[in-house]
């Protein structure tokens, strides 16, 4: 343990060629509504806006080390990790070949090329990041080149521990706990082994989409576990399955200090933050403060650090951010609604809403039927609790509809 403190000291010592220090910042919003001393570790500020960059550059500079005369580096990535490594392969001026999946945010795309320019080349390939995993494995062996993996690897991990390195650097009074979001590993091992050492009081709690929970069913099983599905939406931290040397070092974890953090949760999260403090955070990068609210009671009175790991946000993903933020919060709801064909029905329907109620969708679905069509409708108000009387008066009117807004097949396919 000793010696892994050692190599992520150097490893941050290294960094400052490279970049300066993320801020370590309270914030006195969130610090407020939970009645606790509340920071934030804005890796999001880091030159590639995550963390990443850590782990891809202490990786590159130790296989340079080695092997000064390596030219050739590869690796697979959703985005983050992508962009680490197309930044430092400009730094070191060596080739790098990124493997992304197809379904990558256009914005991480953009950016890797910026990051890399003439050092690097993108390969899209792959729906799911394991199958562009195998895909980069595979021209990694064919061309000789060095692998360097977003996680699952030694220096990568003490790279990321340079994190914690800044934290007990930056903070004045001791840690009480810190929130870490979980992918494949690497932040989290990398933070925890090294606080562990240097500050065995701290607390951790770890937090997971609830899409992708592959360190909760690692510890459920006493072992590395692959899910049989990942949701994407949280594309940062969606891993089907956590890193092996990731998991040796949070093998230890009590169970119920790993959250799941709901995907439309996380886009209010997402929402607040950026309409209160102007922060900018991708999905995964809001996960440790969207969970401060199912620990509410363990932060209060505490000194508590959130990591915030990335803000590679796309724009043109805000109107689906948005729509989801509204139906978690319960102010937007889809009703497929068998509407009678006729003058004035649309008015009548009109009069059952209220005041600070809108209509977002109107859409006939079906028009086959004589005297009913059926309608797609959305509807938004301003009170969560104005939905019980709109269907309790839709009721009284005869109406005849279906709530869709939780199912999620539906509402995939019509919305």
């Amino acid at each position: 343990m000793p010696d892994f403190v050692a190599k992520a000291i150097a490893a941050r010592r290294e960094m400052r060629k490279l970049f300066p220090e993320t801020p370590l910042q309270k914030n006195d919003h969130l610090s407020q509504a939970y009645g606790a001393e509340i920071y934030l570790k804005r890796e999001d500020l880091s030159p590639v806006r995550s963390y990443k960059i850590r782990g891809a550059f202490n990786a590159m500079r130790k296989r340079l080390d080695a092997h000064p005369d390596q030219q050739n580096f590869v690796c697979a990535s959703a985005g983050n990790h992508a962009q680490g490594v197309a930044y430092v392969c400009r730094h070191f001026n060596v080739k790098g070949v990124i493997f992304m999946p197809i379904t990558t945010p256009r914005q991480k795309v953009n950016k890797t090329r910026i990051f890399g320019g003439d050092n690097i080349e993108i390969q899209l390939i792959g729906d799911y990041f394991e199958d562009t995993l195998a895909a980069a494995q595979k021209f990694c062996t064919a061309q000789k080149a060095v692998f360097l993996a977003p996680f699952d690897d030694a220096d990568v991990i003490e790279g990321q521990a340079s994190v914690a390195v800044e934290l007990m650097e930056q903070s004045p009074e001791p840690i009480d706990m810190v929130i870490l979001p979980v992918g494949g590993g690497g932040l989290s091992s990398g933070v925890t082994t090294y606080l562990k050492t240097l500050s065995p009081e701290t607390e951790f709690r770890f937090v997971e989409p609830r899409g992708g929970q592959s360190l909760a069913a690692a510890l459920a099983n006493g072992k590395p576990t692959t899910l049989d599905k990942v949701d994407s939406f949280v594309d940062g931290a969606a891993v089907a399955r956590i890193g092996n040397l990731n998991y040796q070092a949070l093998k230890d974890t009590d169970p119920a200090h790993v959250l799941a953090a709901p995907e439309d949760r996380i886009c209010t999260t997402m929402i607040e933050l950026l309409n209160v403090e102007g922060i900018v955070l991708e999905p995964a990068g809001a996960m440790a403060v969207d969970v401060l609210q199912d620990l509410k009671d363990q932060v209060r009175g505490k000194r508590v650090v959130c990591i915030t790991s990335g803000g590679n946000f796309d724009f043109e993903r805000l109107p689906e951010v948005k729509e989801r933020a509204l139906k978690f919060a319960g102010l937007k709801k889809y009703f497929i609604l068998r509407f009678p064909q006729r003058p004035g029905a649309l008015k009548d329907f009109l009069n059952i809403l209220g005041p600070d109620d809108d209509i977002t969708r109107f859409e006939y679905l079906k028009k086959s039927a004589r005297n009913f069509g059926t309608v797609l409708i959305g509807i938004e108000s301003k009170d969560a609790a104005d939905f019980p009387a709109i269907c309790t008066r839709m009721e009284v009117a005869g109406m005849t509809y279906q709530d869709i807004t939780e199912n999620e097949d539906l509402s995939q396919f019509l919305i």
